[in-house]
């Protein structure tokens, strides 16, 4: 198949998953998800707003999840794993749009951080705590950083971890570069998936979260990626600078790692590991291959 060929494929599968997104669903069914989800991630032991956190872990864990994520499925992996070292962890949904269940992130994202911001004040308030740590997977790692600018978040956060977030903006392998292309492509997925449009590198969204830097005092930015990243790309766009930034290629901490973008934020304990690291780095160990096992 020619290249452009390809392009064009990737492109119309790019625009089907979007309005798959959003075909009419039975209202009625999002309570129950709703209520299901909540049942499960309790069960699971997070969102559980009876938790105190301890003298080792004093800070709750917001966990982020990214587009055409939710609260649960996000995080059925990295939850547990986080619980079991003795954290208090939380996760919410944002961005939702009508009558879509299941599938969120996909509203406006300034919008979406008001939304954790609130959650955020939540979770403070019932955990006591005076600062929360926040851990959010592709648009959920970036995501924030418009809380944090924005709307007051840095003096409740202490550190922002991000994995393979679109902290720049993607480029889907140059495909929103075909958008001029298409006619009537870029508005269809901005009026009906705001979320969508906001991330591709170049929007207004994008340019002004990035204006006078990309960080904020007092906060401390962990940024992990993967270079099979396959959504955010070119990968090196995760990457955060300024003061209290550490960011990290997972292949480096293991080469064998070949998770790509949905992966690494859902089943590699590698990058597990390395979250844990950056929650705590004052009892950080090293992360290698060896750590799928930790």
């Amino acid at each position: 198949m020619l290249p452009w060929k390809s392009a064009v494929r990737a492109l119309s599968v790019l625009l089907l998953t979007a309005a798959a997104a959003l075909a009419p669903t039975a209202a009625s069914a999002a309570p129950d998800r709703a209520e299901t989800a909540a049942v499960a991630a309790s069960g699971r032991g997070w969102n559980d707003f009876s938790c105190k956190p301890s003298a080792a872990h004093p800070r709750p864990v917001v966990l982020v999840h990214g587009t055409f994520g939710n609260s649960v499925d996000n995080w059925l992996g990295l939850a547990p794993y986080l619980v079991n070292r003795g954290y208090c962890v939380f996760s919410l949904d944002y961005g939702q749009l009508p009558d879509v269940p299941l599938f969120h992130g996909l509203g406006p994202i300034a919008a979406s951080a008001g939304q954790l911001s609130t959650y955020v004040d939540r979770v403070l308030a019932a955990t006591g705590a005076p600062e929360a740590d926040l851990v959010g997977h592709s648009q959920g790692g970036m995501m924030p950083r418009w809380y944090l600018k924005f709307l007051g978040g840095a003096a409740k956060v202490n550190a922002l971890v991000g994995i393979a977030p679109d902290n720049h903006g993607t480029t889907l392998l140059g495909l929103t570069q075909l958008l001029p292309y298409f006619p009537g492509a870029e508005d269809l997925i901005s009026a009906n998936t705001p979320g969508l449009a906001d991330q591709i590198a170049g929007s207004p969204f994008i340019t002004k979260l990035n204006e006078g830097g990309d960080t904020v005092p007092g906060v401390r930015y962990h940024v992990i990626a993967t270079r099979y990243d396959e959504v955010v790309t070119p990968y090196r766009t995760q990457f955060l600078s300024g003061p209290n930034v550490t960011n990290v290629l997972i292949q480096d901490k293991c080469a064998l790692d070949l998770s790509e973008h949905v992966a690494i934020g859902t089943v590699d304990r590698v990058a597990f590991h390395e979250v844990a690291n950056a929650l705590d780095p004052a009892h950080a160990t090293p992360t290698t291959c060896l750590s799928v096992a930790g």
